[in-house]
């Protein structure tokens, strides 16, 4: 189905880009001459054949590198190459075929100025070299979407690194390991000592606390 597609755009751009290269270099050459005659120049009158050179150069651009389908490059090309081949053979009958007084626009229309001047063929030979690229030829890398997705009845390998934990095993009982020890839920114990007096101005973090009980054989001294 793509390279029908290619196929028709291959088929429109041919003849659009034909309409656009002439119009442009038709009133690119008209505007130039004008500035050289009355010796001043304006360079908004360019605005519109470099409007229509671009778009064209834009669908040429578009049709020779995207990497869709080759054939629209191939049948576009030959459409442009094949007209300029005939004026080896039969050079009049070409040219009286190709009308002269169409008009687009209010502007004229002469589609066999870049036939003669041998643009249509620099186009054309230009989008036959587009067919012979390597990359257009090679498949397109699968995407997320077209990955292999893993079987529901493969299971899956876990390979832990060096900072992982062991998978804990949900038949074994933690009280019964020795390194491990369950943590209680409860708050811990609270001291039975009292906590030391202040004595007169003192505060009891000041200095460490006094001995209350004095071993035995041993007498105060003062």
């Amino acid at each position: 189905m793509r390279h029908l597609w290619s196929f028709l755009a291959g088929l429109v751009v041919a003849p659009v880009t034909w309409v656009l290269v002439t119009l442009g270099q038709d009133g690119s050459g008209r505007t130039v001459h004008r500035w050289v005659e009355i010796g001043t120049y304006s360079t908004p009158n360019l605005i519109e054949p470099a409007v229509y050179l671009g778009v064209a150069g834009v669908l040429l651009g578009l049709l020779g590198t995207l990497r869709f389908s080759p054939l629209g490059p191939a049948v576009a090309g030959l459409l442009l190459v094949v007209p300029y081949l005939g004026l080896f053979v039969a050079p009049f009958d070409v040219r009286d075929r190709i009308p002269e007084d169409w008009k687009m626009l209010g502007d004229p229309l002469p589609l066999r100025q870049p036939l003669e001047n041998g643009t249509l063929f620099l186009i054309g030979v230009l989008l036959l070299m587009a067919v012979f690229s390597g990359q257009r030829w090679r498949q397109r890398p699968a995407g997320p979407a077209e990955a292999e997705l893993t079987p529901a009845g493969t299971p899956v390998e876990h390979s832990p690194s060096l900072g992982d934990w062991p998978p804990a095993d949900p038949n074994k009982d933690p009280t019964k390991d020795g390194d491990t020890t369950p943590l209680p839920l409860a708050y811990p114990d609270t001291p039975t000592e009292p906590l030391p007096r202040r004595t007169g101005g003192e505060s009891p973090w000041s200095a460490p606390p006094r001995a209350t009980t004095r071993p035995e054989g041993t007498t105060e001294t003062r």
